[in-house]
């Protein structure tokens, strides 16, 4: 009985010590964060869209908060190996992604090796829909994109090829989507991301290519290297007016799309943490510079949130556009 009661007591003891230790320690979610550099994790190679939209974030945020941001690239798979990496890290705020409805909508959606869900990220703050342009290789004599449309419907013998970042990609779809419009084939031909994909077009190695838009394509084209014949967004900022809109298309002019992207982390970080995320994004798209930058690169750049619920509600609605784009090309879900 004497031992039962040591035992017991010792039990109690523990059990008081440990809960006396922990009150004394402060709370996870409220201590000072960040205490460290962060990792901002990019699905693509260096020299692609999304990366170069990220040096220009982590800069601004490395000041905010008083860290070192270091870019992290993580090309391959369309957006998985990134996506995987930022999911495998614990959830503390640490790491943090580059993400756009690619790689934490469509992967889950569409690809089979994809071991994980949309919901399992959340949605810290968006920070921009990029346009996205179709181009044509140099040697196709074509100067508008209903003269290349006409030129893909002569071309049935032989099915034109066409570079997007990767399989399942929303860049895939829409070439999908363009062909059924058509009544012509094409041939996907995925890269490792944007910047492997416009050095492939500009080798020659492919047609066209359906990419987000960067300012390298301009001097690119001024070069000879490639033609950049149409925008599929309804809008351009001003630095993008010389591209031509969807709208103007005779063949096709309602094919509007973009892609939406944000700063996202894993799911179960604390809301504290995440907040400081969110306020220091926020202070990077207040600033005038970052957002002539981030336009100059055909980004259309979001207004800063507040909260936790402003964003799940742009989560929300990215996942609505995906769904229905899935839709829109006949193809189903893995959970379908």
């Amino acid at each position: 009985m004497a031992s039962l009661n040591r035992r017991r007591f010792l039990q109690y003891a523990g059990v008081s010590a440990g809960t006396s230790v922990l009150a004394s320690l402060p709370a996870f979610a409220a201590d000072n964060f960040p205490a460290k550099s962060l990792s901002l994790v990019v699905p693509y190679p260096a020299g692609g869209a999304s990366d170069t939209s990220a040096r220009i974030f982590g800069e601004s945020i490395s000041k905010s908060v008083g860290q070192q941001v270091v870019v992290e690239n993580y090309g391959g798979g369309t957006g998985l190996i990134g996506a995987n990496k930022v999911l495998g890290a614990p959830a503390d705020g640490y790491t943090f992604f580059h993400g756009s409805i690619n790689e934490v909508f469509l992967a889950p959606m569409l690809n089979p090796a994809a071991r994980y869900k949309p919901q399992d990220f959340q949605l810290a703050a968006p920070i921009s829909d990029a346009n996205i342009v179709l181009m044509v290789r140099n040697g196709i004599a074509v100067d508008t994109l209903d003269n290349f449309l006409d030129y893909a419907k002569k071309s049935k013998g032989k099915p034109l090829t066409y570079a997007t970042v990767g399989i399942d990609s929303i860049y895939h779809l829409m070439g999908d989507a363009l062909a059924a419009r058509l009544g012509v084939p094409f041939l996907h031909v995925p890269y490792k991301g944007g910047a492997p994909a416009l050095q492939g077009l500009a080798g020659g190695e492919v047609d066209f290519a359906i990419l987000p838009y960067q300012s390298s394509f301009d001097s690119m084209q001024q070069q000879g290297r490639l033609k950049v014949l149409s925008s599929f967004a309804k809008a351009l900022p001003p630095a993008l007016k010389h591209i031509p809109l969807i709208s103007q298309s005779r063949l096709v002019p309602d094919f509007e799309y973009s892609i939406g992207g944000g700063y996202f982390v894993r799911q179960g970080t604390p809301a504290s943490r995440v907040a400081v995320l969110r306020k220091a994004i926020g202070e990077a798209l207040a600033k005038p510079e970052i957002r002539a930058k981030l336009e100059a690169e055909g980004r259309t750049v979001a207004q800063p949130i507040n909260s936790q619920e402003q964003a799940n509600q742009v989560f929300d609605q990215y996942l609505g556009r995906v769904t229905q784009l899935i839709r829109n090309v006949g193809r189903k879900t893995n959970a379908s």
